[in-house]
């Protein structure tokens, strides 16, 4: 199996564990988040941004390679009804910045709880798969 295949795998529709963490993050954000409002999702286009769209939410993902912790101008947009930011603030180096710029009413993020309890996560073969 290729390091492609096995990512292909792991977050797959297939992938039971991944499947029941996204339909959990889905349950909260319809009770949270109106059907059709504006939903800025840090990241690159997932699974879960996927069936965010299915859901009718307007969804738009940020481009692949770009650097939060540097140029977070979209955050800024007004025309966001919700950020969310499911797993992408421990792989900043300082998210504060970030976070203050926000300029929607409402923000949704996760992070790893594990985190808290290991060393910092870091993929030698990505210098964008690294947890800080």
């Amino acid at each position: 199996m290729t390091q492609n295949q096995g990512f292909s795998e792991k977050y797959s529709r297939s992938n039971k564990v991944l499947m029941k963490r996204i339909n959990k993050t889905l349950e909260f954000l319809s009770q949270n988040v109106a059907p059709g409002a504006s939903i800025l999702d840090l990241g690159i286009p997932s699974l879960l941004s996927e069936e965010m769209k299915r859901m009718g939410y307007k969804v738009t993902n940020t481009e692949k390679g770009l650097d939060l912790d540097l140029n977070y101008e979209i955050v800024k947009r007004t025309d966001f009804d919700v950020v969310t930011a499911f797993e992408i603030f421990e792989h900043l180096v300082s998210p504060f910045p970030l976070l203050r710029a926000i300029e929607a009413p409402k923000l949704i993020a996760s992070v790893p709880l594990k985190l808290w309890f290991a060393k910092a996560y870091w993929n030698a073969n990505d210098p964008w798969d690294r947890h800080y």
